[in-house]
C-alpha cells in the first residue's frame, strides 16, 4: 500500500471511510468521489482548476462538488485512472446528499444546464453597443457635464455588464466546448474588462468550493481591513492582532470597501497576480484593454481627461460589483470549514436569494439567485428562476432554511 502519491498507491482490500478522512495533510492528500478514492497528492500540482481549489477537499467526499464544477465528466475522468487507489467499502451518502443528487439528474434531464443562444448572444453585443453610444454621445454632443456623465453611464453600464458576462464564461455554463468558454472568458475579461482570466478563476472557484469559509474563501480574506464573521473577530481581538478601529468598520466600510476596491486593490492584484505568474497572455489583454480605452475616449478628453474618466467609472462600477455579489454572501456564516457538510448545506448556509424583478435580475447578473447559482454554477443563469421550486421544496422537505430577502434588506445586512 502506497500513500502521499509516492509509487502505485492502488490498494487491494476495500478502504474506509474514516481511513479517507486522515488523508487531509499537505504532503498526503486523498479525495473521495462517489465512493472512489484518490491520491490527489501530486495531481493537485497539476490540477487545471488549481492545487489549492481540490486540495480544500481533501480527506472529504467532494462528489458533489466534483459534479458541480465539471461538466465534461467523461473526458475528466480519463484523468482519475492514474490516481484511482481503491473503493470505499462502507461508502453510503446520506439521505439529503441521496436527495440532492436526484435533483442534480432531474436537472439534467429537464435540460436545465442548456444555454440559450439569444440570450447570450444578444446580451454579449450589448456591452459593445453600450462602449459605442459612450463614444458616440461625446462624438455628438461634446464633453459637456451632460454628455459627460451621460458616456459614463454608459460605460459604466458596459464594464458591470462585461463582468456579469465574464462570470457566465469563466462558470463555462454558455458554450458546451470548455476551450471555447476559456478563449471567451479571455476576451471579455481581458480585452473588455483588463483583468486576468486566471487571476479570477485562481480566487473564484475557491469561493465556490468553500464559500465564506475561513483560509479557503479568497473573498473573505480581508482582516487587515475588515473582519467579517463572529469567529475571526474573536480570534484576532484575543490575540491582539490587525491595526484597524475594528469597532468602526460599518463606517469606514464607505470610503474603503465599495470606491476603492476595483480602481485601486483589483488593479494591484491583477498585476501582481501576471507578473508572479508569469502569466503573459492576460498581462498582454490587459495592455490592450488600456490601447483600446484611450483610443476610444483619448481624442475627446486628452490623456489625463481619459485617465480621471476611467477611474471615476470604476469607483461607481465599483459600488455596482461589491453591493451586488456581497448581498448574498456576507451577512451569512463566516466560519472555520466543518468537515463532513454536505453540499446542500454549504452552500445554503453561506449564501441567500434576493428578491426577483426583470430590471434587478439584469442589474446583478442574476446574482440576486446566488443559492441556485452555488448549488450549480455550471447552469446558464436564464435558468435558475426554473429550478427555484425545485431547490425550495428540496430544502422544505430537510429543513434547510432556504432564504430570500428584499434588496433593501440584503443591502442593509451588508452594513449589519
Amino acid at each position: 500500500m502506497g500513500r502521499g502519491g509516492n509509487g502505485d498507491t492502488r490498494h487491494s482490500a476495500p478502504l474506509t471511510a474514516e481511513e479517507v478522512k486522515r488523508h487531509n495533510k499537505p504532503d498526503d492528500k486523498w479525495l473521495l468521489i462517489d465512493g472512489k478514492v484518490y491520491d490527489i497528492t501530486s495531481f493537485a500540482k497539476r490540477h487545471p482548476g488549481g492545487a489549492k481549489v481540490i486540495s480544500h477537499y481533501a480527506g472529504e467526499d467532494a462528489t458533489d462538488a466534483w459534479v458541480a464544477f465539471h461538466g465534461d465528466k467523461e473526458f475528466v475522468s480519463k484523468h482519475l485512472k492514474s490516481i484511482y487507489i481503491g473503493d470505499v467499502a462502507d461508502y453510503k451518502p446520506s439521505t439529503i446528499q441521496e436527495d440532492f443528487r436526484e435533483l442534480r439528474a432531474l436537472v439534467e434531464k429537464k435540460g436545465l444546464l442548456k444555454p440559450d443562444p439569444v440570450f447570450f448572444i444578444s446580451h454579449f453585443v450589448s456591452l459593445f453597443v453600450m462602449e459605442a453610444l459612450a463614444v458616440w454621445v461625446f462624438w455628438q454632443f461634446g464633453t459637456g457635464w451632460l454628455p459627460y456623465l451621460a458616456a459614463m453611464l454608459l460605460f459604466v453600464s458596459a464594464q458591470a455588464q462585461a463582468g456579469w458576462s465574464q462570470h457566465d464564461y469563466g462558470h463555462h455554463s454558455v458554450f458546451k466546448s470548455t476551450r471555447v468558454n476559456h478563449w471567451f472568458h479571455h476576451i471579455t475579461i481581458g480585452f473588455l474588462k483588463g483583468a486576468s482570466s486566471h487571476w479570477w478563476n485562481f480566487r473564484h472557484f475557491q469561493h465556490h468550493a468553500k464559500p465564506n469559509k475561513i483560509k479557503k474563501d479568497p473573498d473573505v480574506h480581508m482582516a487587515y481591513l475588515f473582519l467579517l464573521g463572529d469567529e475571526m473577530a474573536k480570534d484576532w481581538g484575543s490575540k491582539h492582532r490587525g491595526f484597524m478601529p475594528y469597532n468602526w468598520q460599518h463606517s469606514y466600510f464607505f470610503l474603503l470597501g465599495p470606491p476603492l476596491l476595483l480602481p485601486i486593490y483589483f488593479h494591484y492584484e491583477v498585476i501582481h497576480f501576471c507578473i508572479k505568474r508569469r502569466d503573459y497572455l492576460d498581462f498582454f489583454l490587459a495592455i490592450v484593454f488600456f490601447t483600446r480605452i484611450y483610443w476610444m475616449f483619448g481624442s475627446f478628453l486628452g490623456g489625463w481627461g481619459t485617465f480621471a474618466f476611467y477611474m471615476i467609472s470604476r469607483a461607481i462600477e465599483s459600488h455596482w460589483f461589491v453591493w451586488c455579489t456581497q448581498m448574498s454572501h456576507l451577512p451569512n456564516d463566516i466560519k472555520r470549514d466543518a468537515k463532513d457538510e454536505d453540499w446542500l448545506n454549504l452552500q445554503l448556509r453561506t449564501t441567500n436569494n434576493v428578491t426577483s424583478t426583470p430590471f434587478f435580475d439584469w442589474f446583478s447578473g442574476h446574482l440576486n439567485y446566488q443559492i441556485e447559482h452555488h448549488l450549480f454554477p455550471t447552469m446558464p443563469r436564464h435558468n435558475f428562476r426554473k429550478v427555484a421550486p425545485l431547490v425550495k421544496s428540496l430544502c422544505e422537505k430537510h429543513g434547510v432554511n432556504y432564504r430570500c430577502k428584499t434588496v433593501y434588506t440584503a443591502f442593509a445586512d451588508i452594513v449589519r
